[in-house]
């Protein structure tokens, strides 16, 4: 492991939640010496990282771009679960639904037919016969990925810590950084809360709700604005196991809800996509519950398309930090082009985040990543 008291490295990452701690990974493995500061002790409860789980989609609503970074995140989460003996995947299958003419459902087609994925078409009453718990509308249309299904996010930040740290990989916990210097196109440093400095060649901003406040200095001004979101667990019966519930995404005119079979025992687990209160960086999220629409939204959703859901187990508030597109922002700093960000992952991100850490790496060690990032551009804001 690099030794802390040297305080300088090849490569320095601000933020060792999702996207850093894969990027502190695929560093390491590739040699490079590199030092992961993070407020808290990952994985935690105060980034967009926690909740057990999340759903990776292939045939991708938000657009067809997004279908190459799915495609190389599933096959890193294959490997990553192999490599630690972790389980980390479980192929529910997710059902994309909405009515005839929805945007989001359009692209999930279109994404399918160009890049040849798995998809399944049924109308509101073919998918109440195959999954008993939907009650949807006949005109409901129903794109199934098979191949699609749910990720552990907290387990997933754990075997990437492990492996990083097993290829050399410092990590340095509680450490809140306050301050970014660039000194020259190949020296930056960055200051802790503590005052502890340390310097490299390379530095990758992925720091959450912080990421627009430490590069405002440098000249960044980031269009990102930090969400509260819920979500909750309710009380299930058998027909909401993986075998019999499919995770899914609903887009209808009540708002956009996503959700997960009963997994573990822990119950069926919803979400509203949409919606949610913007909160500044430094202030608290208030819990769940603090907000009418936190529960209510959820039972509504439920009442009309999930009338078996049982009652409320648990509630959490979380954040989202999001563009005005809702697209990510995976660039350099016009500035510094040795300080690479990543941000605006608005509620979706966590599926890419293995391929992201390893487009990340190859960046800061090889000039290029596999896989095209352009879509990304901070440029599009400018």
């Amino acid at each position: 492991m690099p030794d802390l008291n040297a305080q300088s490295f090849d490569t320095l990452i601000i933020g060792a939640g999702s996207m850093g701690m894969s990027a502190g990974y695929h560093l390491a493995r590739a040699g490079n010496r590199v030092l992961m500061l993070d407020a808290g002790d990952p994985p935690h409860d105060t980034g967009a990282h926690h909740g057990s789980t999340r759903l990776i989609r292939h045939a991708y609503g938000e657009g067809a771009a997004y279908v190459p970074l799915a495609l190389r995140a599933q096959a890193l989460w294959t490997e990553l679960e192999q490599e630690t003996g972790t389980p980390l995947f479980v192929r529910t299958g997710v059902a994309n639904i909405g009515l005839p003419g929805e945007r989001f459902l359009d692209e999930v087609r279109r994404s399918a037919l160009r890049y040849g994925l798995a998809l399944e078409t049924l109308d509101g009453r073919e998918a109440h016969r195959r999954w008993p718990a939907w009650r949807l509308a006949d005109e409901h249309i129903v794109h199934f990925e098979p191949k699609a299904g749910v990720l552990y996010c907290e387990r997933a930040i754990g075997a990437c810590r492990k492996l990083a740290l097993m290829h050399g990989a410092a990590l340095r916990t509680n450490a809140t950084v306050t301050r970014i210097e660039s000194h020259a196109s190949d020296s930056v440093e960055v200051v802790t809360r503590d005052g502890e400095r340390f310097r490299a060649q390379a530095l990758i901003v992925c720091a959450g709700k912080w990421t627009p406040t430490l590069l405002a200095p440098l000249g960044m001004a980031l269009p990102v604005t930090r969400v509260r979101k819920s979500f909750a667990w309710f009380e299930s019966a058998p027909d909401f196991g993986p075998d019999r519930f499919p995770g899914f995404a609903v887009t209808s005119a009540a708002g956009q809800f996503y959700g997960f079979p009963d997994l573990d025992g822990e119950g069926l687990k919803v979400g509203r996509h949409d919606g949610g209160q913007p909160v500044a960086a430094e202030a608290g999220l208030a819990p769940f519950g603090a907000e009418p629409t936190d529960l209510g939204d959820l039972q509504d959703f439920l009442a009309q398309f999930i009338p078996g859901a049982g009652a409320l187990r648990m509630g959490r508030a979380c954040e989202y930090d999001v563009t005005p597109d809702e697209h990510f922002i995976i660039d350099t700093v016009p500035a510094c082009p040795n300080i690479h960000v990543a941000t605006g992952f608005s509620g979706h991100g966590f599926k890419f985040a293995s391929a992201i850490g390893e487009a990340l790496a190859a960046r800061i060690v090889e000039g290029a990543s596999r896989v095209d990032l352009s879509y990304f551009s901070y440029g599009r804001f400018v």
